[in-house]
């Protein structure tokens, strides 16, 4: 093998890199944070609305938990425009893991749901708390606590990496950028050793900054990796 590395090119255009890292942290935290709002819905309806709007959020979930994320982004990029329907690649990316981490999160934050003692709800009944209350001062900060790591993990394992999938119709989010970069040089072995290595340090950072927040904002002593 007389293969030489030659890594100056990546470092050269390392700037670009940085970008498409940032775009990935932005899509992850974005699509993190509409899934949460979905699942609290979802969990919500699943626990304590009718069966007809129950039936409707377990067909969400079990359609979307069970097609790959990749089939769900491609229909919004390549089947929607069919009807009439154009958006950027970016915002069916975002979309697209919005409604993927919303049904996970519905199943994730249940669980939660149903870790609330029954006492602490009656006790917010008897204060004359109405169901929006009880989810906003009883359960929300109670299946914090209790799901976090598990909230933690799905931002970092699926979210941070399945922002890649951006790459696939156009994105240039980090691994976009790696591919784009790549095939004017045909250095692929320098950008995605390089790339990979960032991937490690934004899921560090993100692992970090996921910890801090738990420990200050819920007192979730979570752990880092």
């Amino acid at each position: 093998m007389n293969y030489t590395f030659q890594y100056r090119v990546v470092w050269d255009n390392f700037d670009a890199l940085m970008e498409g890292a940032w775009l990935t942290f932005q899509l992850g935290v974005i699509a993190f944070a509409g899934g949460v709002l979905i699942g609290l819905v979802g969990a919500a309806i699943k626990t304590y609305g009718p069966m007809p709007l129950r039936w409707l959020v377990d067909g969400y979930v079990v359609f979307i938990t069970n097609t790959p994320a990749l089939i769900q982004i491609y229909f919004l990029y390549f089947g929607l425009p069919e009807v009439g329907l154009r958006w950027s690649n970016e915002a069916c990316v975002l979309i697209g893991l919005i409604l993927n981490a919303g049904a996970y999160l519905t199943m994730i934050l249940r669980a939660g749901f149903l870790s609330v003692r029954k006492t602490e709800l009656e006790a917010g009944q008897t204060l004359g708390f109405s169901l929006v209350q009880q989810i906003r001062y009883i359960i929300v900060p109670h299946i914090a606590k209790s799901v976090y790591p598990a909230l933690a993990n799905f931002f970092i394992v699926v979210l941070v990496m399945g922002t890649s999938i951006g790459a696939l119709i156009g994105v240039d989010e980090l691994t976009g950028q790696a591919i784009n970069l790549s095939t004017i040089n045909y250095r692929w072995l320098e950008y995605f050793s390089v790339v990979a290595v960032l991937y490690v340090i934004l899921t560090f950072v993100a692992s970090i900054g996921l910890a801090l927040l738990g420990r200050w904002a819920f007192r979730v002593k979570a752990r880092i990796f």
